[in-house]
């Protein structure tokens, strides 16, 4: 089992909390826990982070091509499945298309198939109008969590190294 990272664990930690400038232990520990095998996203997500320009793009194309795990033809059983889910579930038609077209509906079929944990910092919400990425994995059985579960399950750890 490894996680899955959405694109609002990246953004969220550079835009707020885990900033560069602020935190650059956290940018460290994505880098060994996936060294170890229990870190990655996905392309979908990857595109998303890349056409931003800023930091966090640029630390992005600096990671290993291994980081962003590719759809392929073993995803596709999940693909299907997701898609079946969220078309059964009572949301907007507009809803389902906008789910369908972007990183979640990926995200969530690709830990589906291969038993990841999906991190994200979005949270179950009862609107037929917005797909929340729990709200599709609650029914999948798909495991979830926030970014802040995942370091603590890890037993992550960010200290000073000379504080002053």
């Amino acid at each position: 089992m490894a996680y899955l990272l959405d694109s609002n664990v990246f953004i969220e930690a550079n835009n707020r909390y885990y900033a560069f400038d602020i935190c650059p232990g956290f940018w460290g520990w994505l880098r060994t826990a996936h060294d170890a095998g229990r870190v990655f996203s996905i392309e979908s997500v990857k595109q998303e982070l890349t056409s931003r320009d800023d930091d966090l793009s640029t630390w992005v194309e600096a990671l290993p091509g291994s980081f962003f795990l590719p759809v392929t033809a073993a995803d596709m059983p999940g693909l299907a499945t997701v898609s079946t889910q969220v078309t059964t579930m009572g949301y907007e038609p507009a809803a389902i298309n906008d789910f369908l077209a972007v990183a979640d509906f990926f995200l969530i079929a690709q830990a589906q198939v291969a038993g990841h944990t999906v991190i994200t910092h979005e949270v179950f919400a009862s609107s037929a109008k917005k797909i929340k990425i729990p709200n599709v994995c609650i029914p999948l059985r798909v495991p979830f969590m926030t970014p802040f579960a995942m370091l603590r399950a890890e037993r992550a750890r960010f200290v000073l190294s000379n504080p002053s």
